[in-house]
């Protein structure tokens, strides 16, 4: 039997088709002589400056003359207007709409760049540059957790925000603007771009050449494949992640586990030890959406990834603020996002008398619920949580349902797996303990958002008849069972558990979904695919298992018994 393994914070995958190279000289090397004009798109949160000194000094340093064209200069005046989706209500300063607007709108006209002669190069480079008609496309990127946290210091120049150039960086606008306008253009680029650079070291970039990048998108979109993970810290957030899977706390805790969050998920693709690029888990549905996702789901998300897993740490922490998340129906006429934000808790880890605050009681009134919620905010005074929502027990093993518009908050001493779809922007907050955060300022409340959604019809029993459910047995074999652990009609996605004993191997099949798998309790597992791929998971870790896999068995590792998390999509 194999042995089992701690877990890896930095999963990888060798590439198909050429090595994953370093450095700006090693990306010039594969230019082709002679004149060419040259496009390096990417997002706007980026050093585009820096990056343009690299790499005119490895063209130059080639032989080769090189001219710069910054692409931002040429911008309209009024792009950074044209971009932005108005809030709802159009004073609301923290959530607004996901745009629709589009990369072309960022200009008046495009600037085409003068034909050089000889072997120079012309270099065009920042967001929108492929729309000059250049002889050879790259893309720089940078994953999302490091524009987020360069964005949040403040480290990048004016202009960080997509077509205003006079403006420090904002993370609403990278959010709700910046991400939506510059992924759908990524995405229409994926299939043309002739290298892909990751920016991670920006002295010594990695990078893949664009035919490689796209063999191993489709041989991974046909295997198990695990993102990068990586936690982030927030003022509620305990220390399981740190002290158990060995994570750094970037600024004292590990709150927020992203295990996979597809839009800001990547994948590292490059050798153990040798040069690495990260690539975004989007552009696996993008280029193959029936292989990852199956006909039917592709048919009704097309090409978004709908479920989620990560990981809220407060062992050690706090109580998360009281929220809930859109309806459907506000969620895409007021969010513009196209399906809602239905949750799951499942508890993997708690201390003693922990708990999870979770709908409505009996008697809750929220006439009452409002006026205590704008006091804490007006006044600083202890809201009594749970004269309103009720408290429950916190058990290992247990799955809380969370449908949108349903109150809840994982209390201090949890570190609970949350399964959920994946719109992940909208948690609609009434009310935060009275904490402050590192600068001493409280944190955004938009709670007519929240009582707007509030879901009253469910309270007193029917919570916890409906939300907080026993497993049932939906199969089994020898030394094993799958159980369902969580439906609701409502929610498009159920929660499953693989109870495997001791070298126990249970047989599986996609049918033609996705399915999501994380090592809840027990040392790991093998999947085993059916044209011979293998994959280990160790505990905590997950697992995509893409629609095209088919059938596939899970193999119990270690000495006592394994249980595994499957979240998969039931209704097309």
């Amino acid at each position: 039997m194999p042995a089992s393994r701690s877990y890896d914070p930095h999963p990888s995958y060798p590439p198909v088709g050429a090595e994953v190279t370093a450095g700006w000289p090693a990306a010039v090397a594969g230019l082709p002589h002679g004149p060419l004009v040259l496009a390096v798109d990417g997002p706007a949160a980026l050093n585009w400056g820096a990056l343009a000194d690299g790499l005119a000094a490895a063209v130059r340093s080639a032989g080769r003359a090189v001219d710069l064209l910054d692409v931002r200069g040429h911008y309209a005046p009024s792009a950074g207007e044209r971009l932005t989706a108005q809030p709802v209500p159009a004073d609301d300063t923290f959530f607004t709409p996901l745009s629709e607007a589009t990369v072309p709108d960022l200009f008046d006209s495009v600037p085409r760049p003068e034909r050089p002669t000889g072997n120079a190069v012309s270099v065009v480079y920042g967001p929108g540059s492929s729309r000059c008609a250049p002889d050879v496309l790259w893309y720089a990127d940078l994953p999302k957790r490091y524009a987020e946290a360069a964005v949040s210091r403040g480290e990048l120049p004016l202009g960080t925000n997509l077509g205003s150039p006079a403006e420090p960086g904002s993370l609403v606008r990278l959010f709700y603007t910046d991400w939506p306008v510059l992924d759908r253009h990524r995405d229409a680029l994926a299939g043309r771009v002739d290298r892909w650079i990751d920016t991670q070291d920006p002295a010594a970039p990695a990078s893949l050449d664009g035919a490689s990048l796209r063999a191993t998108l489709a041989h991974l979109a046909r295997g198990p494949v695990r993102t990068r993970p990586y936690f982030n810290s927030t003022p509620w957030g305990g220390q399981w992640a740190a002290s158990e899977l060995g994570f750094t706390p970037q600024a004292g805790n590990t709150a927020l586990g992203y295990e996979l969050i597809a839009p800001e998920a990547g994948v590292l693709v490059g050798e153990k030890g040798g040069p690495q690029v990260e690539i975004p888990f989007q552009l696996l549905c993008v280029g193959h959406p029936e292989d990852m996702l199956g006909v039917d789901v592709h048919r009704r998300f097309g090409t978004s990834f709908p479920i989620r897993f990560d990981y809220l740490d407060t062992m050690g922490g706090g109580n998360l603020s009281l929220h809930l998340h859109p309806r459907e129906q506000y969620m895409r006429e007021v969010f513009g996002w196209p399906y809602t934000q239905h949750e799951t808790y499942y508890v993997t880890a708690c201390e003693d008398d922990a708990r999870v605050l979770l709908g409505l009681t009996e008697d809750a009134d929220p006439a009452v619920m409002r006026r205590q919620v704008e006091d804490a905010i007006a006044h600083g005074r202890p809201m009594p949580v749970e004269d309103h929502v009720q408290s429950h027990p916190a058990t290992v093993g247990q799955l809380f349902m969370i449908p949108a518009g349903t109150p809840h908050a994982s209390g201090a001493g949890n570190l609970v797996l949350e399964v959920s779809a994946t719109p992940y922007l909208y948690s609609l907050r009434f009310y935060d303990w009275l904490r402050k955060d590192a600068a001493g300022a409280s944190r955004p409340l938009p709670y007519d958002h929240g009582f707007a959604n509030l879901d009253t019809a469910r309270r007193g029993e029917d919570v916890t008849k409906d939300l907080i459910q026993r497993p049932r047995t939906l199969r089994d074999g020898e030394g094993w069972r799958e159980e369902v652990v969580g439906a609701l009609p409502e929610m498009f996605y159920a929660v499953h558990r693989l109870v495997l004993a001791r070298g126990a191997d249970a047989p599986d099949d996609t049918a033609g979904r996705f399915h999501i798998l994380n090592v809840a309790a027990g040392e790991g597992a093998v999947v085993e695919t059916h044209d011979g791929r293998t994959h280990s998971l160790a505990f905590a870790e997950t697992l995509t298992v893409p629609a095209a896999v088919g059938p596939y068995r899970v193999r119990a590792l270690g000495e006592g018994e394994v249980r595994i998390v499957k979240a998969l999509v039931v209704e097309p």
